[in-house]
C-alpha cells in the first residue's frame, strides 16, 4: 500500500503526557495519529447511526412483529 502524503500540524499536547510518552518510548506522532483515525471512525459511525434510525428501527419492528426472515431454516 502506497504511503499517504504527509503534513505537519502544531498540536498543543499536555507536557506531561509527552514526557511519559517519551520515557516509554511511545512514538507521539503515531499514537496521535492513530488516535485521530479513531475518532474520526467513531464520529462516522455515529452519524451513520443517527442517518439510518428510521430505517433501524423499522428494521426491528419487523422482526418483532413478524419474526427473523428464514428463521425456519436457521441450524442452531
Amino acid at each position: 500500500m502506497a504511503s499517504q502524503p504527509r503534513k505537519t500540524a502544531a498540536v498543543p499536547l499536555d507536557q506531561s503526557l509527552i514526557a511519559e510518552a517519551r520515557d516509554l518510548s511511545i512514538d507521539v506522532a503515531h499514537a496521535a495519529e492513530e488516535g485521530i483515525a479513531q475518532a474520526i471512525k467513531a464520529e462516522k459511525e455515529r452519524r451513520w447511526r443517527i442517518e439510518n434510525a428510521d430505517a433501524i428501527r423499522a428494521a426491528n419492528e419487523y422482526v418483532e412483529k413478524h419474526g427473523l426472515p428464514l428463521a425456519r431454516y436457521r441450524q442452531f
